[in-house]
């Protein structure tokens, strides 16, 4: 995973929990339920990511591919 999708994926992470935490301060239900889908997605984006660079991963060691990325 390259550095700025870890940086995107952790923006939005904070920002969900912001929101989600605005939402309940304020009874916002709708807003807080935002902020948790927003968190829901950048773990997903995360695992994506991560699963994708293990089966990289997997298939440079198949072909014996010492080189990086």
């Amino acid at each position: 995973m390259s550095a700025d999708e870890k940086f995107e994926n952790a923006k939005d992470s904070l920002s969900g929990k912001a929101k989600e935490g605005l939402g309940k301060a304020t009874g916002d239900t709708e807003t807080e339920a935002e902020g948790r889908a927003q968190q829901g997605k950048a773990a997903a984006k995360d695992a994506l990511q991560d699963a994708r660079d293990t089966v990289k991963g997997a298939a440079k060691g198949l072909r014996g591919d010492e080189s990086t990325g």
